[in-house]
C-alpha cells in the first residue's frame, strides 16, 4: 500500500484545501462567540471610563464640601494681610485669621549676637599645637544678665594639631549650630566674626580646650577672648496697644492665622489689615467641578451617541446603567440649593453657572463674584451642598459592588468567562472534527493512490498483452 506523506499527494485532490474550508464552516459557532466576547469586552472597557470620570467628579465634589463641624463659609474662607506701611512689616494670612484692622508700632528689630576674634597674622595662622576643641553653646541672656544655657543646643568642635583659623571656620560652618563663621582679612589681620540667630534666646557661650583666646562668657565682664560687635535684642512691638516681644522679626504667635516679618521701626503706628475673601476659594472649587462634570457629561453622551450618517453606535448606546447614571447627574445641576429661602442665590443658574445645548456647563465669573461679595453665606452653602449632593450621587453609582456601574461590570465579566468556557470545549470538539476530517481524507488519498496504482498495472499489462499478439 503506498505511504501518504502530505494528503492529496496520493488522489492528487486538493484535500488539504477542503478540510480547510470544511473546518471554516464548522468554526463558524466559534467565530460568534469569539464576536459576542470581544463586544462584551468592549462594553467592560467603557463602563471603566465611565467609572473613571464619575470618580473625578465625585473627588472634585468632596473637594467642595465642608469638613466634619466645618461651616461652609470656613471652608471657602480665604485671608489677606497687608501693612500700610511697607518700611515697617509686611504680613501675611492663613486660616484661622480674624478679619478686622491693628494699629501696629515697632520700637526695636529682633538682632543677632555678633563676635569677633583676635587678630591673627592670617587665615592659615595655626591656633594650637597640639591639637584641642572649641565648645559653642548657645542660651538665652537675660535682662538682668542672667545666662541660661542650653545643653541641647551645645557643639563641639574638634581640632587637630596644626588647625589654623580656617579649619575652625570651617568646622563650625558645617556643623548644624545654626551659626555663621566668617574670616575678615582687616589691616590688623585676620579675625573670626560669628554671627548667632536673632534674638536673645541666640546667644553665644564658647570655651576652648588646648587653644587660647577662645573662651566667651556673655554673663562675665572684663577681658574676654572674643569682642561682641553687636549685641543679641529681641523685636519690640504693640499691636492695638498691647506690647508684644518676640526672639525673631518673624513673628508667627501674635495673631492667629498671620504672619509677621518686622522690617523696620516706626515713630507712629502705621496699620495691618486683615481682609476675609471667598471669591477666589469658590470660584476655584467651582471651576474645578465644572471640569470634572463636563469631562464627565462628554464621555457618557460618547459613549452613549449614534450617528446616522455613518451608522456608529457608542459602546454603551442604549445601555441602561448609563442612561440611569446620565439622568442621575443631570437632575442634580439645578435641583440642589443654597437652604436659604431668603437669599437670591438658590440654585447655580443664580450664581453665574449655565449649561449649554450640549449638556456642559459654564461660568460667568462676573455675576459669580457678585454673588459672593453680596451673599457670601448663602453662596457657599449652595457650592458646599452642590459638593454633598455629587459625592452622595457618584457614590451610589460606584461606590461599592453592588452599586448599579460595578454591579454591571461584574455581570459583564461572568459573561466573558461563561464565553471562554463555551469557546474552550467547543474548539475542543472542533479539533476532534478535524482529526475526524482528516482521517477520512487520508484514507479516501490512500485507497485512490492505491486504485491509481492498479489501474497503472493493468494498463501497462494490457498494453504488453497487445504488442505480443503482434
Amino acid at each position: 500500500m503506498a505511504t501518504i506523506t502530505s494528503l492529496g499527494t496520493g488522489s492528487g485532490l486538493e484535500l488539504e484545501s477542503l478540510i480547510t474550508k470544511l473546518m471554516t464552516v464548522e468554526k463558524a459557532p466559534l467565530t460568534a462567540l469569539q464576536k459576542k466576547q470581544t463586544a462584551y469586552e468592549t462594553k467592560i472597557s467603557a463602563l471603566g471610563k465611565l467609572q473613571s470620570v464619575l470618580a473625578t467628579l465625585q473627588t472634585s465634589a468632596q473637594s467642595m464640601k465642608p469638613g466634619v463641624l466645618e461651616s461652609a463659609t470656613t471652608k471657602f474662607a480665604a485671608y489677606t494681610a497687608s501693612v500700610a506701611d511697607t518700611a515697617v512689616a509686611s504680613a501675611t494670612a492663613t486660616t484661622g485669621a480674624i478679619a478686622g484692622n491693628y494699629s501696629l508700632e515697632v520700637s526695636k528689630l529682633a538682632q543677632a549676637q555678633q563676635l569677633q576674634s583676635a587678630a591673627f597674622s592670617s587665615s592659615t595662622t595655626s591656633i594650637t599645637s597640639a591639637g584641642g576643641s572649641l565648645t559653642l553653646t548657645l542660651g538665652t541672656l537675660a535682662e538682668d544678665g542672667t545666662y541660661t544655657a542650653d545643653s541641647s543646643r551645645s557643639y563641639t568642635f574638634n581640632l587637630a594639631a596644626g588647625a589654623t583659623l580656617k579649619d575652625l571656620q570651617n568646622a563650625i560652618n558645617s556643623s548644624d549650630a545654626g551659626v555663621s563663621a566668617t574670616i575678615v582679612n582687616g589691616s590688623g589681620g585676620a579675625q573670626l566674626v560669628l554671627t548667632s540667630g536673632e534674638g536673645t534666646n541666640n546667644v553665644m557661650q564658647l570655651s576652648g580646650s588646648g587653644i587660647t583666646g577662645f573662651d566667651y562668657d556673655p554673663a562675665a565682664t572684663g577681658t574676654q577672648g572674643w569682642t561682641q560687635s553687636k549685641a543679641a535684642s529681641d523685636a519690640a512691638f504693640t499691636l492695638n496697644g498691647i506690647a508684644v516681644t518676640s526672639h525673631s522679626n518673624t513673628v508667627t504667635d501674635a495673631l492667629d492665622g498671620v504672619t509677621l516679618e518686622l522690617t523696620g521701626t516706626t515713630t507712629t503706628a502705621t496699620t495691618l489689615k486683615i481682609a476675609e475673601d471667598y471669591s477666589a476659594n469658590i470660584q476655584s472649587a467651582l471651576e474645578s467641578f465644572v471640569s470634572a462634570y463636563n469631562s464627565a457629561y462628554s464621555t457618557m453622551s460618547s459613549l452613549g451617541a449614534y450617528d446616522p450618517d455613518t451608522q456608529v453606535a457608542g459602546d454603551l448606546q442604549g445601555n441602561s446603567t448609563l442612561r440611569y447614571a446620565m439622568n442621575q447627574i443631570r437632575q442634580a445641576l439645578f435641583n440642589t440649593t443654597s437652604g436659604d429661602d431668603d437669599s437670591d442665590y438658590q440654585t447655580l443658574s443664580n450664581i453665574g453657572v449655565s449649561i449649554s445645548a450640549s449638556g456642559t456647563l459654564t461660568i460667568d465669573s462676573t455675576k459669580l463674584t457678585a454673588a459672593v461679595k453680596a451673599d457670601p453665606d448663602a453662596v457657599a452653602n449652595l457650592v458646599a451642598n452642590v459638593g454633598t449632593k455629587y459625592d452622595s450621587i457618584v457614590q451610589k453609582l460606584i461606590g461599592t459592588d453592588d452599586s448599579p456601574i460595578p454591579a454591571a461590570t461584574s455581570g459583564l465579566k461572568k459573561t466573558v468567562s461563561n464565553l471562554e468556557d463555551q469557546q474552550e470545549k467547543l474548539q475542543l470538539r472542533l479539533e476532534s472534527i478535524e482529526a475526524r476530517y482528516r482521517a477520512q481524507f487520508t484514507a479516501l488519498d490512500t485507497l485512490i493512490s492505491s486504485l491509481n496504482t492498479t489501474a497503472d498495472y493493468l494498463t501497462s499489462y494490457i498494453s504488453s498483452l497487445n504488442s505480443n499478439d503482434k
